[in-house]
C-alpha cells in the first residue's frame, strides 16, 4: 500500500466531484477510437481462428475430444503469458509492445496455413498466439488509462466490454460462415489480416516511453507483481470480486445442454449464450453513464452479490423466456465489473499496472476455464439449470465475504476524505 501511495501521481485524474464523463468526451479520442477499433478486429480474427482450427482437428480426426482439447488449447496458455510475459507491458513502450505482439501473431498465424503443416504443429501455433495475449492486453489497459483519465477509464472499459462481445459471438458467426464459404485455411489467412491491420491501427497511437522504474532479473519482477497484487488487499478483492465471473456466467458453457433440457435447439442455445453478454453490456453502459463514480463503489459489492443470487431463480425450473430474462437480469448486475476494473487500474501504480492486470486477467481466463469443466461434469448428475443456480449461489456467497472485507477496506478511506 505504502508503493501504491506514494506513486499515486502516476493514477489518473479523479473526476469532479460528483460528475460523471459522456460516451461523447471518450469516443472524441483518436488515440481510444485506434485501440478500441484495433482490439474489436483482432478479437473476431481470433473466432475465425478457434473456428477453423476446430474444424480442421474435426476433419482429420473425427474425435470430439481431441477437438475439443484443441479449443482449450486457447485458453490454457493465460496460465504462462499471464504470469511470465505480462510485466513486458510495463518494461517497455506500451505501444510498441502491442505493435509487436500483433505482428508476430500475424506470422505464427500465416505460419499454421504453410502446406504439410501437421495438426500438432497448427496447436503449438495457435498456444503461442494466445500467449502473447497477456502482454498485449495488459499494455492495452495500461496504455487506455493513460488516454483516458479519472472517469472516462471506466467508459472506456464498458464501451469495450460492448463492443467485445459482439466481437466474440459476431466472430465465432461469422467464422462459421466465412469457414463453410471459403475454408479453414483462408478463415486462418484473414485471422492473420486482422493482426495486420490491428498493428496499423496502433500507430495512430501517440508515442509514450516505458514507466520508469529500476529493472532488476525477470524472476524478481514477476514476483514483485504477484506480490503487488496478492499483498495490497485493495487490489486482491478487487481481483476476486472480477474472478466471480466464473461461477456467474456456467450459463455460457451450457447453454446448449441447457436449450436441450427445456426442449429446444440451437437457436434458443443462442439465446441462452448471448442473454447474459447482452444484460452485462446495458448494465455497464447505464452504470457508468448514469452513476456518480463514488456511488458505483458502493453499489459494486451488492451487484456482485445480486449477479450470483439472481441465478438461483433458475431453480424453479421456468421456460425458455423466463429463463432468459434471469440470465439478463444476472448480467445487468454483472456490469459492477466495469466499477472493479476501473477501481483496480487507479489503485495500481502506473509502473506495475501492465503487469497487474495481466496477472488478475490470467487468473479469471484460469478460474473460468476451472470452473466450467467442472459445471460441464457436474450436468451428468444434476440439469443445467441446477449447475447454473449452484454456481449463482457460490458466487453470491463469495461475493458476500468480499463485500465486507470491501467496506472495512474502504471505510479508513471514507474516514480520511471527511
Amino acid at each position: 500500500m505504502a508503493e501504491a501511495a506514494a506513486q499515486a501521481h502516476t493514477a489518473p485524474e479523479a473526476p469532479p466531484a460528483g460528475k460523471s464523463a459522456t460516451f461523447r468526451e471518450v469516443l472524441s479520442s483518436g488515440e481510444f477510437r485506434a485501440i478500441w477499433l484495433a482490439d474489436f478486429t483482432s478479437i473476431a480474427g481470433d473466432q475465425f481462428a478457434r473456428v477453423a482450427l476446430t474444424v480442421l482437428t474435426y476433419e482429420r480426426t473425427r474425435s470430439a475430444l481431441l477437438t475439443a482439447m484443441t479449443y482449450a488449447a486457447s485458453y490454457l496458455p493465460w496460465l504462462i503469458g499471464g504470469l511470465v510475459l505480462s510485466d513486458l507491458a510495463d518494461r517497455y513502450p506500451r505501444r510498441n509492445v502491442m505493435i509487436t505482439a500483433d505482428l508476430a501473431r500475424m506470422v505464427l498465424v500465416a505460419a499454421m496455413i504453410t502446406p504439410g503443416m501437421p495438426l500438432w504443429g497448427m496447436v503449438v501455433l495457435l498456444f503461442a498466439v494466445t500467449t502473447l495475449n497477456a502482454p498485449f492486453q495488459g499494455a492495452r489497459s495500461a496504455l487506455r488509462a493513460a488516454i483516458l483519465p479519472g472517469d472516462r477509464y471506466a467508459l472506456g472499459v464498458a464501451i469495450s466490454q460492448m463492443t467485445r462481445q459482439a466481437g466474440i459471438v459476431g466472430g465465432f458467426v461469422a467464422g462459421g460462415v466465412i469457414v463453410t464459404s471459403v475454408g479453414a485455411r483462408q478463415a486462418l489467412l484473414i485471422d492473420a489480416g486482422t493482426f495486420a491491420f490491428s498493428a496499423l491501427m496502433l500507430t495512430r497511437v501517440r508515442a509514450r516511453p516505458a514507466p520508469a522504474r529500476a529493472h532488476s532479473s525477470r524472476l524478481a519482477e514477476i514476483m514483485a507483481g504477484v506480490t503487488l497484487v496478492i499483498g495490497d488487499r485493495r487490489l486482491r478483492t478487487l481481483m476476486l470480486l472480477a474472478w466471480l465471473a466464473a461461477f456467474c456466467t456456467l450459463a455460457e458453457p451450457l447453454a446448449v445442454p441447457y436449450a436441450a433440457d427445456l426442449r429446444h435447439g440451437a437457436v434458443a442455445a443462442g439465446l441462452i449464450f448471448a442473454a447474459g453478454p447482452l444484460g452485462s453490456a446495458v448494465g455497464s453502459a447505464v452504470l457508468t453513464r448514469l452513476v456518480r463514480p463514488s456511488v458505483r463503489l458502493r453499489w459494486m459489492g451488492p451487484m456482485a452479490v445480486a449477479s450470483g443470487l439472481i441465478l438461483v431463480a433458475c431453480l424453479a425450473g421456468t421456460g425458455l423466456k423466463l429463463t432468459l430474462v434471469i440470465l439478463a437480469i444476472a448480467g445487468v448486475a454483472g456490469g459492477y465489473q466495469v466499477a472493479a476494473n476501473a477501481a483496480f487500474i487507479a489503485a495500481t501504480p502506473d509502473s506495475r499496472r501492465g503487469q497487474a492486470y495481466g496477472l488478475a486477467n490470467a487468473g479469471l481466463m484460469i478460474s473460468q476455464g476451472v470452473v466450467y469443466v467442472i459445471a460441464g461434469a457436474a450436468v451428468a448428475l444434476a440439469t443445467p439449470a441446477v449447475v447454473v443456480a449452484g454456481g449463482g449461489a457460490v458466487g453470491a456467497a463469495a461475493a458476500c465475504w468480499l463485500l465486507v472485507i470491501w467496506r472495512r477496506e474502504s471505510a479508513p478511506r471514507r474516514d480520511e476524505e471527511r
